[in-house]
């Protein structure tokens, strides 16, 4: 396409001589072929070649937790086959937000390779994240998943696949994705899934599983992992109670 756009202009620039055709297209020519290339080389990319980028941006000890998040947020956000600028700066905000300092412009690098290049290959990531990492760690993952695809105030269909997806590689238990899950991806029955348990579930059995949950999900629970984990665990946690005081005054329990 360029090489006849190139053509003309050349045409008119060079006071509409024939050599101006020559260059312009010539010029076209180049402009043409490094398109392609580009475009040979974004398409091309190759699923092991994307995964040693994560590995060479990702620490070898216990892992970079943003690292880790941004690289499968990026899977989320391509979802629904497209990235919106609202997203983008959602994210930051949240990074941001979550990580302060620890979050840097080379984690956006990171993010916006992901989001341009080829295919994310998730097993391979989500092994790698499984054995660096504790269950919880993970769990805690999954919830900061569910916050950036409620970026936008809904989780879509789409999203909500492939977060079910990463939880299954990641080996979360079910029962653990359908509480996260339903602390973001609300219904009628939301409070009691939070808690794993049944609507139907009797009262001893509600305050027992909310021991249960309060227990498992307990910040002190990553206490040894650092900052970053601390505030979306205390988070998780707040919303554990909330479902639980939630089924309380509907239920006039005291």
């Amino acid at each position: 396409m360029f090489k006849f756009i190139g053509a003309i202009v050349g045409y008119f620039l060079l006071g509409r001589h024939f050599f101006g055709i020559i260059i312009g297209f010539v010029v076209g020519s180049l402009v043409d072929s490094y398109v392609t290339i580009q475009g040979k080389i974004k398409a091309g990319a190759k699923p092991e070649d994307i995964f040693e980028y994560y590995r060479q941006h990702s620490n070898q000890g216990r892992g970079d937790f943003a690292t880790m998040l941004v690289t499968l947020a990026a899977a989320v956000m391509r979802a629904d086959g497209k990235v919106l600028k609202s997203e983008l700066e959602y994210l930051k905000s949240f990074f941001t937000q979550q990580f302060g300092p620890q979050f840097t412009n080379e984690h956006l690098k990171t993010l916006k390779h992901f989001l341009d290049g080829g295919t994310i290959p998730l097993e391979q990531v989500c092994a790698d994240i499984r054995f660096r990492t504790q269950v919880e760690v993970r769990i805690q993952l999954l919830h900061f998943l569910f916050g950036i695809a409620r970026a936008d105030g809904h989780v879509a269909e789409q999203e909500l696949n492939v977060i079910q997806n990463i939880a299954r590689l990641l080996e979360i238990p079910n029962s653990d994705f359908e509480s996260v899950k339903n602390m973001f991806y609300r219904s009628v029955n939301s409070d009691y899934a939070v808690l794993g348990i049944a609507a139907t579930a009797t009262e001893e059995e509600i305050k027992k599983a909310y021991r249960q949950m309060a227990i498992r999900y307990h910040p002190d629970k990553v206490v040894a992992m650092g900052e970053e984990y601390q505030k979306g665990a205390k988070e998780k946690f707040q919303m554990i109670q909330a479902a639980y005081e939630n089924i309380k005054k509907a239920r006039g329990i005291a």
